[in-house]
């Protein structure tokens, strides 16, 4: 069980942000988020978006650092990655 953090260095909003993941199960992905106090609404299928300034926090809580490729493959080889063309709406 795994929790994973890429660093930010995705523009959006006025700020930098990076991606929050489980490697293992969504409720394991919620509970970490939970307990960091992440709202609800940085939630998008698959991730949490982060903003740059909780990157330091949410390692000393416990998320473990990856590059943005691994992020992906992990949550990819998990089966919960959810891709562009399989959101709602696409």
């Amino acid at each position: 069980m795994t929790v994973l953090i890429d660093r930010p260095m995705w523009p959006a909003h006025g700020r930098i942000w990076g991606h929050l993941v489980s490697d293992e199960s969504l409720a394991e992905l919620h509970a970490f988020a939970e307990r960091a106090g992440l709202p609800s609404r940085s939630f998008d299928l698959d991730h949490y978006d982060v903003p740059a300034e909780r990157y330091d926090e949410l390692v000393a809580a416990g998320a473990l650092p990856v590059s943005y490729r691994d992020l992906v493959v992990r949550l990819r080889d998990s089966g919960l990655r959810i891709r562009g063309k399989d959101r709602p709406g696409h």
